[in-house]
């Protein structure tokens, strides 16, 4: 019988080049949402981060990945998807809408600013306006909807997963 060494917590993969993927914030309820989100996007080697109202990070949460992103704070969202678009990245918001597409069928493009909005309230009409596409992600149960962190691991993981390096 062969035996396999288990080695626990391996180090990252190096990326090849920086991600080309933006996430972009809302304003959050709830700090730890956003912890959350910024420590995911850390594993998934994202680089920066755009959060909108008065984001504060707790670092015991985030941790590592509160070192490895860079954190820029802006008053409200739809100037920042402007800006982003302007930039050539494709504005993609995670939503529940009645054109959205399905995650797992989504074709994320290399360059994309991936929208999150507020736990409650989801992307204002306004928001939604800017973005080019939507992706959801079916529920077969209660609530209607993931939790934000936790929706925002799964496009994450995804996008990833799509272009992995």
């Amino acid at each position: 019988m062969v035996q396999f060494e288990q080695v626990r917590h391996r180090p990252p993969t190096p990326l090849a080049a920086p991600r080309e993927l933006v996430v972009a914030c809302a304003p959050m309820r709830s700090n730890v949402n956003l912890s959350t989100i910024m420590r995911t996007a850390g594993c998934c080697g994202v680089e920066r981060m755009i959060v909108c109202g008065h984001a504060r990070i707790d670092k015991t949460i985030a941790r590592d990945g509160a070192d490895s992103v860079r954190l820029e704070v802006r008053n409200s969202l739809a100037p920042v998807l402007r800006t982003l678009r302007e930039d050539g990245y494709r504005i993609v918001g995670l939503e529940q809408t009645t054109n959205a597409v399905r995650l797992a069928d989504y074709p994320f493009p290399r360059r994309t600013a991936l929208v999150i909005g507020n736990e409650r309230a989801g992307l204002s009409e306004a928001e939604l306006a800017l973005c080019d596409d939507c992706v959801e992600i079916p529920v077969w149960g209660l609530p209607y909807s993931y939790n934000v962190a936790t929706a925002t691991a799964m496009a994450l993981y995804e996008y990833c997963r799509q272009h992995p390096s």
